[in-house]
């Protein structure tokens, strides 16, 4: 991917806090930044949609992290709901049928397939007595999700320059899973296939999102300045 995405819209930053004020406290250290924001499904539930309008009346984009799973008709009333609030991206988990649904009823908003999360490994894929490679996987649920009309996948950074040499320029690749060191960790992490913004961008990464490293910071923009120019580098490199 090109410059065509500004930098400030390259970090979406992760409201996973319990409280909808936590959310606007946090917003307000970080948007000087960036004015990209993900509400998942714990912020979600403490606030329903006043979190979403608020970001989107501040002038925010907001995707919307819900990975929808169910019958399809449901899917798609509930995704018309959403297109509804002014959301830039939604997630959508899913077969075939369920994509279909949620592609349908999408209208101007962007609609992204989850993959395979990143906290999933190679150990999962074994337990579950899969024989393919978690990269096969991502790259098979990738191309279906964009045959199927969806404008972009969730998927870690591993898996990322595969997805944008085989499938093109059109995918929106958005990834997870970021830490300021791809090789820091500490026991309460529970992503495990992770890398740095600038290893994601470099790989084909559209967006990456990114979660604890700033919320817990002492302070947030410093660490999205820092993760920007990590970008940046990246993009040139």
């Amino acid at each position: 991917m090109s410059m065509e995405i500004a930098l400030r819209d390259r970090i979406i930053v992760a409201l996973d806090v319990e409280h909808p004020d936590l959310a606007k406290e946090m917003v307000k250290k970080c948007e000087s930044r960036t004015g990209f924001f993900k509400v998942g499904l714990q912020l979600f539930m403490a606030g329903w949609f006043d979190t979403v309008d608020w970001l989107v009346d501040r002038g925010h984009k907001v995707m919307l992290d819900l990975k929808f799973f169910d019958i399809p008709e449901t899917v798609r009333l509930a995704v018309e709901q959403v297109n509804r609030r002014g959301v830039t991206f939604a997630t959508v988990h899913g077969n075939d049928p369920i994509i279909r649904a949620a592609v349908e009823a999408r209208g101007d908003m962007q609609l992204l397939a989850v993959t395979v999360l990143t906290s999933f490994g190679e150990e999962d894929m074994r337990a579950m007595g899969m024989t393919a490679t978690i990269e096969e996987l991502v790259y098979y649920r990738a191309k279906r999700a964009l045959e199927l009309g969806c404008d972009g996948v969730v998927s870690s950074g591993l898996e990322a320059r595969r997805l944008r040499d085989d499938l093109g320029d059109r995918l929106l690749i958005v990834t997870p899973g970021i830490r300021p060191g791809a090789n820091v960790r500490d026991g309460s992490d529970d992503q495990t296939r992770i890398v740095t913004a600038g290893m994601a961008i470099r790989g084909g990464a559209s967006h990456v999102v990114v979660g604890r490293p700033i919320t817990r910071a002492e302070d947030p923009a410093a660490v999205l300045a820092m993760m920007q120019e990590d970008i940046v580098a990246g993009l040139s490199g």
